[in-house]
């Protein structure tokens, strides 16, 4: 429908603003682009920097 349709475009360019914002926060993860994906400059970060409050330990553990 297009309501669903509607929120989930809301709710995931909310979340964007949000990773944005906390890439000032958090600097070397590239949040701003990433947008908290599992990249590989992402994935590179949590090795050379480690997790931060907001990473969750299911999304790391493969790393």
């Amino acid at each position: 429908s297009i309501s669903i349709a509607a929120a989930s475009i809301i709710a995931k360019v909310t979340r964007d603003r949000i990773m944005v914002e906390l890439d000032s926060v958090y600097p070397g993860y590239g949040f701003k682009d990433n947008k908290g994906y599992g990249t590989k400059e992402h994935i590179d970060a949590l090795k050379t920097l480690g997790k931060t409050p907001i990473h969750r330990d299911k999304f790391i553990r493969n790393f």
